[in-house]
């Protein structure tokens, strides 16, 4: 080994960048070597870069094959299809140095291709684009099943260029294009590209690489297709087996519950008794639901509601709520009628319980009028009077407001009869009042509609349990019935004062409803946004922008960014990175690797229509209070 070869082996050694080979050479003409040792040098400088270039190959060569091989261990363990094409594309976008690579599938029934992932993409026009046969690059590459490239899209005429791929490639702010084919055999299924947002030149093993990703991502969904016709068909196969072997013993089970629901009767069961006695002998699940799916069109038959079988419970015009069978898809006529006779038994029940309930449900109502209208009563009486009435006063409660109403009704007395008005109330508190001793609460007539004041139980909300009881109250009566609730009352037994208050803010919560055409529905103030803060006493503004960007806030404080800042200036340009960035005075990748972390932080569906308005919405509250 000569001494001139030395630095460059050191070079060689350290994995120094290709600018450092010109040094040594340098170094001697500055020191006066002689033209000899300058082209000896010259010539060791390059037999070093032809070195450089070879290691430089195969470690590049090595990190492809060892991508590779994590892409064939992925499909060798294949679970969830999605993953899979996310790691496909996350591996093809870091090894071809790219900024941004994606995935199209083709829609057989549209007849185009559909984005299916994107990797480093920030632009949701562009995220959502779809291309027509032969329309862009990616539509000539599905057409062709040839592999495409281009070094500035907007010059390229091979491909048909229109105004909306046009529009989206321009929103994400790409330039160099390089797309392969996705193939099934013969059949193209999708394209696979690579794309960055300057002009560059893709090599010819760039363009191999791409291809393999691209054959192991149509090795993953074909081997996902024939996964789900397998599950398919085995769940076919294992309903089948279900079937013959109920219709076994179909009539023995017929006999064994007529004679239980009439021994059920006479011995004066209820209707958990009805609810087990069936269970056994269906072979299934039987409950009883206060709401459940609609049965009342049903004409006294059972039906079915996807795996489930149902029967209404009803008498005298009103419904009670249904019998609900889970767990027996393949009921038989035969356990058909046996779920419907059982419906009956139980609505006589019902009828008995409820005659020996009126008087009950009178004096709930009295205390809870007592609540409303006397703050000042002795909270010792009151805990005596709730406790037998089987209510604790002392525990949280929530106040809903509930009223009939027809679809695009309006706050108001509604044009009907006084005889028709004077029953709805009446046929409502019935229904209220059965809701809330069902629920250990109480339930009063009041202003035209119905008051209730029922417990928050553990992870119980205003609002699940306002929309619960929409649903129960309609079912029942058949009916409309739209409902509006209040914050919680900590204990109204030992303080009366807000229970008053939070019947006024259902009141008012139930009004929004019935504005915003929401009618046979139930809710509180926070499921209604910013009508919520003003409905709510006092609003809860700071909560809504906390819950909606916080996360932002929140990672601008600690880290000094101004993610809030790009936010606003998105939302500004029309929701477009390359108008953001001018806005910003910023480059194109900046805005991009900013919108990357707002999506990391605010979740992937944060461009949505019905998020979007949200993130404005507390953007602007946020300037206003901040």
């Amino acid at each position: 080994m000569s001494h001139d070869q030395v630095p460059y082996l050191e070079l060689l050694a350290r994995g120094a960048a290709a600018e450092a080979y010109d040094r040594p050479v340098l170094l001697a003409r500055a020191d006066g070597a002689g033209p000899e040792e300058l082209a000896s040098l010259e010539r060791a400088k390059q037999l070093a870069l032809r070195v450089r270039a070879e290691l430089e190959g195969r470690r590049r060569r090595e990190a492809e094959l060892s991508a590779l091989f994590e892409t064939a261990h992925d499909l060798a363990g294949l679970r969830d299809l999605d993953a899979v094409l996310r790691a496909i594309v996350q591996r093809a976008r870091s090894l071809l140095g790219t900024e941004v690579a994606y995935l199209s599938l083709h829609d057989p029934a549209a007849g185009d291709t559909y984005m299916r992932v994107t990797e480093g993409s920030v632009s949701a026009r562009f995220q959502q684009v779809r291309l027509g046969m032969g329309e862009g690059l990616g539509g000539l590459v599905a057409q062709t099943a040839r592999p495409y490239v281009t070094d500035s899209y907007f010059d390229d005429a091979r491909f048909e260029h229109t105004g909306s791929i046009d529009a989206a490639v321009r929103d994400e702010g790409l330039v160099a294009i390089l797309g392969v084919p996705l193939m099934l055999g013969s059949q193209v299924i999708g394209v696979l590209f690579a794309a960055d947002r300057r002009a560059r030149v893709f090599e010819r093993e760039q363009v191999a690489l791409l291809a393999s990703f691209a054959a192991h991502a149509a090795v993953a969904i074909d081997t996902a297709n024939l996964l789900a016709e397998t599950r398919s068909a085995l769940a076919d196969l294992e309903r089948a087996n279900a079937i013959i072997q109920e219709h076994s013993g179909v009539l023995q089970r017929a006999s064994d519950v007529h004679d239980r629901l009439t021994e059920l009767v006479l011995r004066g069961g209820g209707v958990d008794d009805v609810a087990a006695a069936l269970s056994e002998v269906l072979g299934g699940t039987v409950e009883f639901s206060g709401g459940g799916p609609d049965t009342t069109g049903a004409g006294g038959h059972a039906t079915r509601h996807g795996d489930d079988w149902v029967a209404a419970v009803a008498a005298g015009g009103e419904v009670f709520g249904s019998l609900v069978l889970h767990g027996h898809p393949g009921l038989d006529p035969a356990g058909r009628r046996t779920l419907e006779r059982a419906a009956m038994v139980t609505s006589l029940l019902l009828l008995a319980e409820r005659s020996a309930h009126d008087a009950e449900q009178r004096v709930r109502g009295e205390l809870l009028d007592d609540l409303l209208d006397s703050p000042d009563r002795d909270p010792r009486l009151l805990r005596e009077r709730a406790a037998r009435l089987r209510a604790d006063l002392d525990a949280p409660h929530v106040v809903l407001a509930a009223r009939i109403d027809t679809p695009g009704a309006m706050p108001g007395p509604a044009p009907q009869s006084a005889a028709q008005e004077s029953a709805d109330r009446q046929r409502l508190w019935s229904a209220a009042s059965h809701l809330a001793a069902t629920r250990s609460g109480l339930a009063a007539a009041r202003d035209g509609g119905a008051v209730l004041l029922l417990p928050l139980g553990p992870g119980d909300t205003p609002a699940g349990v306002a929309r619960q009881a929409a649903r129960q109250l309609g079912g029942t009566l058949r009916e409309s019935v739209t409902v509006g609730a209040s914050s919680p009352v900590e204990a109204p037994a030992g303080d009366t004062a807000p229970v008053s208050g939070a019947y006024e803010q259902a009141r008012r919560c139930l009004d929004a409803l019935r504005l915003l055409g929401r009618t046979g529905q139930g809710a509180a103030a926070q499921d209604l946004g910013f009508l919520g803060l003003l409905l709510a006493d006092p609003g809860d503004i700071d909560g809504f922008v906390s819950r909606t960007i916080g996360e932002v806030v929140a990672y601008d404080r600690r880290r000094g960014t101004d993610l809030v800042g790009t936010l606003d200036a998105y939302f500004a340009s029309g929701m477009s990175p390359a108008r953001t960035k001018d806005d910003l005075h910023v480059h194109v990748n900046t805005v991009a690797q900013r919108l990357e972390r707002i999506g990391r932080l605010l979740g992937p569906d944060w461009q949505s229509p019905s998020r979007t308005l949200e993130i404005q919405l507390a953007l602007r509250l946020y300037g206003l209070t901040s």
